[in-house]
């Protein structure tokens, strides 16, 4: 019987850990990239401003919110929802 109970959590924190890095991925990919990018021109001119980095970064950060914000609240809204529909699920057991 406990191990039906493990399976279960371990099955939740799965699909949670799936969620979290469905919904960071555009996000880290858009920072990496635009760092990425803004070393190689920093390495190419010999300009070695850290402030540089930042701002592109930010700006690359808020854009990718905007874009793919509606596809991560669906994301983690459909977790949620399948979450608490396996609710009854969780508690007969």
């Amino acid at each position: 019987m406990i191990f039906l109970y493990e399976n279960l959590v371990l099955g939740v924190a799965n699909e949670a850990m799936v969620t979290i890095l469905l919904v960071a991925a555009p996000i880290l990919g858009g920072a990496l990239l635009t760092g990425l990018l803004i070393s190689i021109l920093q390495a190419t001119t010999q300009l070695q401003e850290m402030t540089l980095v930042f701002v592109p970064k930010i700006v690359v950060v808020l854009l990718m919110v905007i874009i793919f914000g509606p596809w991560m609240l669906n994301v983690i809204t459909g977790f949620t929802y399948d979450l608490y529909a396996s609710l009854p699920l969780f508690v007969t057991w």
